[in-house]
């Protein structure tokens, strides 16, 4: 159609420059070399478009699924950005390039979810007694079970606000459990920490008494009395950092913001609003499993945490070489 409308302007004796700069302004982007390659179609095809186009399929097949109903919604992984599109698309297309899936990306109208800032308190207890801080910054672990970090968050519903809490494994930053409740009170947190100590266990890596440190903040449902017990009887080392500070739990505080801007902002795994603490549930549970099964890590060296568990474990139960 719009090689037509050239030949049709040509003809008038307007020159294909001036044509296409018409056009541009217009809103129909054409270059002047575009409408004379589309006039060769003998000549062959760049071997870039040929790419781009491969690599627009693939972008496409991964930010877009088919829902039950037949209907095409975002994905989750709709939400990277270009590094980490880059990186989901290398494992289809090896020869990809970061160019092509920026372009990609802009053609298909994804940017990526961007975190917003949020204010979040800390309410201490009122003794103002607590275990020490024995990270101090050091979110870094040599294997699973060694550090634990532990908080939770608010989620507004039409029912009132839900709490959730996490308890994540600092070593692949894998959310061990998590749970949902409309109060919160002592068992938000002790029960994300009974499911987390059991699904180890599960798995064959139990918990080794005096080797796990459980960290949190100093709000009042993780100094609690109730809590400190259940983590002695567990054989988990408390640690508490200082009130109002995010960056004493910086992963923690950086995992729920992860959760905010990519489950609770979005309709990628819950449909509408959410009104009660069963919605809240059935997303938190579909952006965890697709947190730790899928979801590319940067400071993992874009591996999920579920792979960057089985590599671990991999490693150190390898068969030895024959000599």
């Amino acid at each position: 159609m719009i090689i037509a409308f050239v030949d049709e302007m040509r003809d008038q004796g307007f020159a294909v420059e001036s044509i296409c700069r018409v056009l541009r302004e217009q809103g129909c982007q054409v270059a002047a070399r575009t409408y004379r390659a589309w006039r060769q179609p003998t000549r062959p095809v760049a071997e870039r478009t040929i790419s781009d186009a491969l690599v627009m399929d693939t972008v496409r097949d991964l930010a877009w699924t088919t829902d039950a109903q037949g209907r095409r919604r975002l994905s989750p992984e709709g939400l990277y950005g270009r590094r980490k599109m880059t990186a989901l698309v290398r494992r289809r297309l090896p020869s990809a390039t970061p160019g092509s899936v920026d372009r990609a990306m802009r053609a298909l109208g994804l940017s990526g979810i961007r975190r917003s800032k949020g204010v979040r308190t800390t309410i201490p207890a009122k003794d103002g007694r607590r275990a020490r801080d024995l990270l101090d910054r050091n979110f870094t672990a040599a294997a699973p079970n060694c550090t634990w970090v532990m908080d939770f968050t608010y989620v507004r519903a039409w029912s009132g606000w839900v709490y959730v809490a996490f308890v994540v494994d600092v070593f692949a930053q894998r959310i061990m459990a998590w749970h949902a409740a409309s109060t919160k009170d002592v068992d938000l947190v002790m029960t994300p920490i009974r499911m987390a100590t059991w699904q180890r266990e599960r798995e064959g890596h139990p918990v080794q008494p005096g080797q796990l440190i459980g960290h949190a903040d100093a709000g009042s449902q993780y100094t609690a009395v109730k809590f400190t017990e259940h983590l002695d009887l567990e054989g988990i080392r408390p640690s508490i950092g200082s009130v109002g500070d995010a960056y004493d739990n910086a992963l923690m505080e950086c995992v729920i913001g992860l959760y905010k801007n990519e489950c609770v902002r979005t309709t990628v795994f819950h449909d509408g609003p959410y009104r009660s603490v069963h919605d809240v549930e059935y997303a938190t549970a579909g952006w965890v499993d697709w947190y730790n099964q899928r979801r590319l890590h940067s400071s993992l060296g874009y591996l999920t945490p579920a792979e960057f568990e089985h590599a671990h474990y991999a490693a150190l139960n390898r068969e030895p070489e024959p000599v």
